[in-house]
């Protein structure tokens, strides 16, 4: 678990320790997951979508599969609208790892796939929004994460 406090509202995670491993309740996949350090941070953030955000629980992924160049991906977290049209897509990276151009490479990539509008990263201590305007081929970043009803305006 986390040495270091994230930067997110605290939330109280459901965690057990099953045979010497950590295992945190994923409320999307309505299981127990073993805790990485990366899955504490999707999980954290997950919480302050749905609480603090007003993400509906029911219109969120978590590990989300698709193709990019013939290969199959998995995205940590995304978000749809109420027809299904992915919105937003979230990468999360353990506390450790610098948000460097390597990660959002990442997400762009799983972007080609999916052409949401809006991208996050995040490593618990440090988000990056952007929000994508594909008709002039841009971006720009966000001072803050938009709740879901900005995101659907």
């Amino acid at each position: 678990m986390n040495q270091q406090p994230f930067n997110l509202p605290y939330n109280k995670l459901k965690i057990r320790l099953i045979n010497d491993k950590y295992e945190v309740f994923d409320v999307l996949r309505k299981k127990y997951v073993i805790l990485s350090p990366e899955e504490e941070v999707r999980q954290q953030f997950l919480h302050f979508l749905i609480k603090y955000k007003s993400y509906p629980e029911g219109l969120l992924a978590v590990e989300y599969s698709l193709k990019v160049n013939q290969l199959k991906r998995r995205a940590d977290l995304v978000a749809f609208d109420k027809f299904g049209h992915p919105l937003l897509i979230v990468e999360c990276k353990a506390p450790r790892v610098k948000m460097t151009q390597k990660v959002f490479d990442q997400i762009a990539h799983y972007n080609m796939s999916l052409k949401v509008d809006y991208l996050i990263v995040t490593n618990g201590l440090q988000h990056f929004c952007c929000q994508l305007n594909h008709e002039k081929n841009n971006y720009i970043f966000l001072n803050e994460i938009p709740d879901y009803h900005q995101i659907m305006s």
